[in-house]
């Protein structure tokens, strides 16, 4: 019995072992920027990993050297032969005549191509023998994809997605752009690859559609995924571990982005203390060395001391990639007092009615956070008080001395001219010097020959930056963003947050991000089917008086309003509390290093093992003996790694409270 057990759990290992994605040696550059060098990771079965990293950092070139869709610099990626591997597709256009749920199908092609065979031989008025056994081979391969039940799964997808049951038996090109991007995501969904690569999922998808995401993800999928995400909150919900791509390497943590994020300030500060401790270790010796060498009595010590200087192995602290932009938006002069009125405003498109009797009066320094379903009337109020389209009923009116400043959520036609990023924004400021447009170029990251690049070539994430750019140069007094963070990396989102949240001026706001929206809005305007609910105040208190959050994943009613957390009361420890505190305070830091180092001890283990794992001909050079042995040994260090992080976890939060209480 026991040993049937032993086998049962040496099979499962070597499974897992098979299943891994293993990266050996990997290095990418273009041209004399190198994006990562000689990486040599492994990407385990079941697990979701988060790949972080700035904007140009080599995320989504990874994910395309994973999935053979661009080529290493060198260096070697395994994926077994029987791992199917799922991508995001981005050419809907060649979907265009095709019914949605069949776009959703073809995910599976082996079952797709059989269903259609199928079809067409059943259509024939007779059936030779030829055709009953090829029909026969059919429902075999049929039955096998589970494809009678193909069309229900489908459907469920694509209705997850936001896209109705209604649409279903219609042709694509009857969605917009964003709906058809979620009909490709679905197919990618139905394939069910034992490897997923997901590059910006939610870019296109409003709130209840990424919570359905989120959810599936995490409670359906039961392959490997790799995700490249800007949404922190997603990032959270989905991610079991984190790539970290930055320093020109790719470094693995276990946890989600928040876990990520504390483990990575932990490592940096212990490496600043190494390198402390060594430059005054080094200092100390080289003083012994300058003050004795000439002294016959101590030139040995003093040698000694100097071999021992050269041997020193250099603590390197390398540059980050990871770069905030400077964004601060600064108004020519104040608005009056009524920024702007609008009173009873409707928008119809044929038959859809999207807005309906809209009144608000927005006041300077207001920050106005329009929220609300995807399709309901968001962009499209925007536009109207923009004067870029016309409302069917109703009237607006803006007040005096406006500067209006506006990031259109697409805003693609304003890159079509051919010119590079300095000319672009020196054509729309040309009373700007040189040093002016390239400083305003340098503070949204274009620094050198980056300002050399065409327009038409950029990234979404420099587009989103130079519009920014933009926006600071007109120093507006009312700015009017439609979802500004589509395209920036989490770094971006951070700093643009912080900058809104300083402005003087007046802000309209339509964003699908919680913590972008929590941090900046005065104001919430939400839009629905009958109207509009108006409330004055903060994201969070909009949540607190209304029992429901329309941007939270689980868009569930609030059962309960979470209690307000009591103020701390005055610190009223006796000096001998005090002291007795700050000891165990000091004894908690010295145990949370100690289990730092136990982590990263363990890491550097399993590390070695995966790298063996990514050696080319690994499997036939082992003996299954060796190979078992490894995957245990790498099971119980991985135990020891999830035992490990959740006692220094303890002990961080426990540290926090007893500091908090010294205060």
């Amino acid at each position: 019995m026991e040993d049937s057990i032993s086998e049962g759990i040496i099979v499962a290992f070597f499974l897992k072992s098979i299943l891994m994605i293993n990266v050996s040696n990997l290095t990418k550059q273009f041209g004399h920027k190198i994006l990562f060098e000689n990486i040599t990771i492994a990407f385990h079965p079941g697990k979701r990993y988060g790949l972080i990293g700035a904007n140009g950092s080599g995320k989504s070139t990874l994910l395309k050297i994973i999935s053979g869709e661009e080529t290493a610099s060198s260096g070697d990626v395994t994926i077994h032969k029987d791992i199917k591997v799922g991508t995001l597709l981005q050419d809907h256009f060649r979907f265009e005549d095709t019914r949605i749920l069949d776009v959703v199908l073809m995910g599976k092609p082996e079952l797709w191509k059989a269903m259609e065979e199928k079809e067409k031989l059943l259509e024939k008025d007779s059936h030779d023998e030829v055709t009953g056994h090829r029909l026969a081979e059919l429902e075999d391969i049929v039955a096998h994809h589970d494809g009678y039940n193909a069309e229900s799964f489908a459907a469920e997808l694509l209705c997850g997605l936001g896209i109705a049951v209604e649409l279903h038996n219609q042709k694509l090109k009857v969605l917009p752009g964003g709906f058809k991007l979620r009909a490709l995501l679905a197919q990618a969904l139905f394939k069910e690859p034992g490897l997923l690569l997901l590059d910006e999922p939610t870019n296109h998808l409003d709130i209840l559609s990424i919570c359905w995401l989120e959810n599936f993800l995490k409670n359906n999928f039961k392959g490997t995924l790799l995700l490249v995400s800007h949404d922190h909150d997603f990032i959270n919900g989905v991610c079991t571990n984190i790539a970290d791509v930055d320093y020109e390497t790719v470094t693995m943590y276990t946890g989600n982005y928040d876990q990520f994020i504390a483990a990575k300030e932990l490592a940096m500060e212990q490496r600043e203390r190494e390198l402390g401790s060594q430059e005054k270790k080094k200092a100390e010796m080289q003083a012994f060395v300058d003050r004795f060498k000439a002294k016959a009595t101590k030139a040995r010590q003093a040698q000694s001391r100097q071999k021992q200087i050269d041997k020193m192995e250099e603590v390197v602290i390398k540059k980050s990639s990871r770069i905030f932009p400077n964004f601060r938006f600064e108004p020519l002069r104040p608005t009056g007092k009524r920024v702007l009125h609008v009173d009873n405003l409707a928008k119809s498109f044929k038959e859809k009615k999207v807005l309906t009797n809209v009144n608000l009066t927005v006041m300077r320094g207001e920050k106005v956070a329009i929220i609300g379903p995807n399709g309901i009337g968001k962009s499209t109020l925007l536009k109207i008080v923009l004067g870029e389209i016309e409302a069917d009923a109703g009237e607006y009116e803006w007040g005096h001395e406006i500067i209006r400043s506006y990031f259109a959520q697409d805003h693609k036609e304003l890159f079509k001219k051919n010119t590079d990023v300095y000319n672009w924004l020196h054509d729309i400021f040309p009373d700007e010097t040189i040093g002016s447009i390239r400083g305003m170029l340098g503070k949204v990251l274009f620094s050198g020959d980056d300002v050399k690049k065409s327009v038409k070539s950029i990234s979404g994430g420099e587009s989103a930056r130079l519009m920014l750019a933009k926006i600071m140069f007109e120093k507006g007094n009312v700015l009017i963003l439609d979802e500004p963070t589509n395209h920036l990396d989490i770094e971006g989102i951070e700093a643009l947050g912080k900058a809104l949240k300083a402005y003087k001026g007046t802000i309209l706001l339509v964003s699908h991000d919680r913590h972008f929206v929590s941090r900046i809005a005065t104001r919430v305007l939400e839009l629905h089917p009958e109207g509009m609910t108006d409330f004055s105040g903060s994201y969070q208190e909009y949540l607190e008086s209304a029992g429901f959050d329309h941007l939270d994943r689980s868009n569930s009613p609030i059962k309960e309003k979470e209690k307000k957390e009591e103020k701390p009361s005055q610190n009223n420890l006796s000096y001998n509390e005090k002291k007795e505190l700050k000891k165990k305070i000091n004894q908690c830091k010295n145990k949370n290093r100690d289990l730092e180092k136990e982590i990263e001890k363990v890491e550097k283990e399993l590390e070695k093992i995966d790298k063996l794992f990514c050696e080319k001909g690994f499997y036939e050079k082992k003996s299954r003996q060796e190979i078992d042995a490894l995957n245990k040994k790498r099971a119980e260090l991985q135990s020891v790694l999830e035992k490990t992080m959740n006692e220094w976890e303890k002990g961080v939060s426990a540290l926090e409270k007893m500091e908090k209480a010294i205060a």
